[in-house]
């Protein structure tokens, strides 16, 4: 059996897989300065060794699947930078080259029997059956993913828009700004696309129209606020979008608070019948008066296992969580 050869949507058919977690708070953590409009996807043109060095961080820490630095990737951020189309085209292939160089490597360890594959096999219930079965159970337990980040339209503004949607654009003109980008990313053959911090079910819509035809399996993941996008719209009629969509393998939210993620996992599988990603925030608060983190992390043990038991089949985090706690809770998931 090849190393490509199992299908990212036939390894959801197993235990959870552990995603990795907040891609900028680790590359902060490496000394890197993220302060300009580009935020991570600067990296790719000036430091990409440090984006590598961050996914091979969560990689060691046990993450089964990594999401590139292309979230705040786009031919019009870079644009502004002075970068060319032809240019920024191959800067979103790096992003995917380079989580797939830290899957890679990790795959190789993990075959070699180190402490990720030991780790990795327990998780995926390897152990004495069937030649096949056993085959099966190793190869993803040993196997790390590569999804391709697709930011919303707010990301490439760089104002926070992001989080509230509603841009003024048609649906058709984010199918436009959308469809470039994603078929730079597929050409680049990553494992999946992450449509991910989505916070309006029109930019939902949008994205699952400019995915047809890419080749590749997609998740949809929402940002969200109680029971709604950041958009306003109900969780229920924005999951159902997806509800019929053989391409979205599964269906979620991200970039949000851990108590939100509760109701939203359940909702989720209610509606669409899918797996359900989920990777919150650390649970940790932003004072923009003072200036920092306050508060207590409520990303836990409990919470984890509860999505788990409502259809969750990919968990992990966003900001702030960083890799001891997605090796934390790789270790919760093995415990069953």
């Amino acid at each position: 059996m090849s190393a490509r050869s199992m299908s990212f949507t036939a390894a959801l058919e197993g235990p959870p897989l552990v995603l990795d977690g907040g891609l900028s708070n680790q590359l902060e953590a490496q000394g890197c300065d993220l302060s300009d409009d580009l935020w991570s996807a600067r990296l790719l043109a000036d430091e990409p060794g440090q984006i590598e060095a961050a996914h091979r961080a969560y990689a060691r820490a046990g993450a089964q699947v990594l999401i590139t630095s292309s979230y705040q990737a786009t031919y019009e951020g870079f644009a502004r930078r002075g970068v060319g189309h032809e240019a920024a085209a191959e800067l979103l292939r790096r992003s995917v080259r380079l989580a797939r160089s830290a899957a890679e490597e990790a795959a190789v360890a993990a075959g070699a029997g180190g402490p990720a594959g030991a780790a990795g096999r327990e998780a995926a219930g390897g152990g004495p059956g069937p030649a096949e079965a056993t085959g099966k159970a190793t190869e993803r337990a040993d196997r790390v993913w590569v999804a391709a980040s697709v930011g919303p339209y707010g990301a490439m503004l760089a104002d926070g828009s992001e989080y509230r949607g509603r841009y003024g654009l048609s649906v058709a003109e984010l199918e436009r700004f959308h469809r470039p980008r994603i078929e730079a990313l597929a050409g680049a053959a990553p494992d999946v696309l992450a449509l991910e911090t989505v916070p309006d079910s029109d930019e939902a819509e949008a994205l699952l129209r400019a995915v047809e035809g890419c080749g590749l399996p997609v998740w949809l993941s929402y940002s969200i606020a109680g029971e709604t996008t950041r958009a306003g719209q109900p969780l229920a009629e924005a999951f159902a979008l997806a509800a019929g969509n053989d391409q979205v393998v599964a269906v979620g939210v991200n970039c949000c608070a851990p108590q939100d993620a509760d109701r939203a996992v359940r909702i989720a599988a209610d509606i669409t019948g899918k797996p359900v990603v989920v990777y919150p925030n650390s649970g940790e608060e932003w004072d923009a008066v003072e200036r920092g983190w306050r508060g207590r992390p409520t990303f836990g043990a409990d919470r984890v296992r509860a999505w788990r038991d409502a259809g969750a089949r990919l968990i992990g985090g966003c900001c702030r969580v960083g890799p001891d706690r997605i090796a934390e809770l790789g270790d919760v998931l093995r415990k069953h």
